[in-house]
């Protein structure tokens, strides 16, 4: 009778409203995000707690006919929608848009995750978070044949894929980083489906625990390598490092021949990555840790030395210690780098792109845009928003500006949560919206 007494409350609790009881237990952020960006941000003591802060706007999705707010200068429109959880974007050079409509993978019974406070809220919180669709495993080819803007053709390019995300053309090969693998289909221009079976380039840490599923995917230059973003199985190895194995990195794989090594480690999940235009380096967007308070960690973006180590799961932003993590590693923290430039605490920043090409206003020529998904673990939410961070000479220089917004209305729900970012062949700006399913174009304003 006790056991059932004490069940029934939690059972009869929806995810949101256990989430609300929960974030009063949660701390309240003390600086601003703008406070936790730029290169030297604000770094405060950790906040430690039982249960962490939970705060997530509910997933909604976009009434008829709205859609986010464009900076001055700038509109948007949809480009596509009627998606299904679109997440990641490539643009062929013809012009056409691929779309990766994914999701994680169902866990399996045989996943050895353990139990966790963590894991159990995220559990819950997942489908009004808008995150627990079940997974398209296809890419869908998006054309504008009329130039207006607006795709008016759509067809699937490939499908029963496993979870995919980055994808990169190599001469005649489309390169597609699922979630186990990095896979090689052959590609002619213009082509709307692809019916050839692939083969594996590269096998990918996955198995049945991948907390981190998504594999970012960009190609070097001249084709000959490719980068592939691997994310962490855990918040901070408390799943036992043997499980990080290959994790927590970024790849480098011989496009031809499938050989791989990790180029560089410590990166809790980098996800969006692209070639900053003068220098001609490899800039990655990195979520950072969780459960330290508020105001901490800020995600960031930084350039990608190899051979660099960048601290996790030891250390953040540096040499700031995790006290959390056993054993510690004090010669891999004298050894950690700093991130180039912080993104604010928890803005959940994925999606990163070059703005070599685009056609916005003057302000946006040199730099890069990211997509910021949006927080889960910060009062006041952090996120949720597309920004821009402008570079000098190689480097971030100045405050970052507010693209796009709106993604949160006015009753605190999530009409969309910005993912993937790219530049059009005609200079917009594109992005994929995986709560509101939908391709926004951003493009200047005349």
């Amino acid at each position: 009778m006790r056991s059932s007494y004490l069940l029934t409350p939690v059972n009869v609790l929806t995810p949101i409203s256990l989430a609300l009881m929960l974030t009063a237990c949660g701390d309240k952020a003390q600086l601003s995000v703008e406070q936790g960006t730029g290169k030297d941000p604000q770094l405060p003591s950790p906040t430690k707690s039982f249960i962490p802060t939970v705060n997530i706007a509910e997933a909604t999705g976009w009434p008829s006919g709205d859609k986010p707010d464009a900076v001055q200068g700038t509109k948007v429109v949809a480009f596509a929608d009627n998606l299904k959880h679109p997440r990641w974007l490539y643009v062929l050079p013809n012009g056409d848009v691929l779309v990766a409509e994914t999701n994680a993978q169902p866990k399996p019974d045989n996943s050895d995750d353990g139990f966790s406070i963590r894991g159990w809220i995220m559990g819950m919180l997942m489908e009004d978070a808008g995150a627990s669709v079940p997974s398209a495993d296809r890419i869908t080819l998006l054309r504008d044949s009329d130039g207006d803007g607006v795709a008016d053709q759509r067809s699937t390019l490939l499908e029963d894929l496993t979870s995919p995300f980055g994808m990169a053309l190599v001469e005649n090969n489309l390169y597609v980083a699922n979630t186990n693998a990095v896979m090689r289909f052959p590609y002619e221009e213009g082509q709307t489906r692809i019916t050839a079976e692939g083969s594996k380039v590269a096998d990918l840490p996955a198995g049945p625990i991948n907390y981190h599923w998504t594999k970012s995917l960009i190609a070097s230059p001249d084709g000959s390598k490719l980068y592939v973003g691997v994310g962490s199985n855990s918040n901070v190895g408390e799943k036992g490092l043997d499980k990080e194995e290959g994790r927590a990195a970024v790849w480098e794989i011989d496009s031809q021949t499938g050989e791989s090594r990790t180029f560089a480690t410590g990166l809790r999940n980098p996800v969006g990555m692209a070639w900053e235009a003068e220098s001609g380096e490899l800039w990655v967007a990195v979520n950072e840790r969780d459960e330290l308070g508020s105001d901490l960690v800020p995600d960031y973006m930084t350039s990608v030395q190899e051979g660099g180590f960048y601290g996790w799961p030891y250390s953040y932003f540096g040499q700031h210690v995790d006290e959390r993590v056993e054993p510690q590693d004090p010669d891999k923290v004298a050894k950690a780098i700093v991130p180039d430039y912080a993104l604010g605490p928890h803005t959940a920043s994925l999606g990163l792109t070059s703005a070599e090409g685009n056609a916005l206003p003057e302000q946006f020529q040199n730099g890069m845009f990211v997509g910021q998904h949006g927080s889960w673990n910060r009062k006041p939410r952090s996120g949720y928003k597309v920004i821009f961070v402008p570079f000098v000479n190689g480097e971030p220089d100045g405050r970052p500006v507010d693209v796009l917004t709106g993604f949160v209305n006015d009753d605190e729900k999530a009409q969309g949560r910005p993912v993937g970012v790219i530049i059009d062949n005609k200079g917009g700006l594109l992005v994929a919206d995986d709560v509101g399913n939908v391709i926004w174009r951003v493009s200047g304003a005349e």
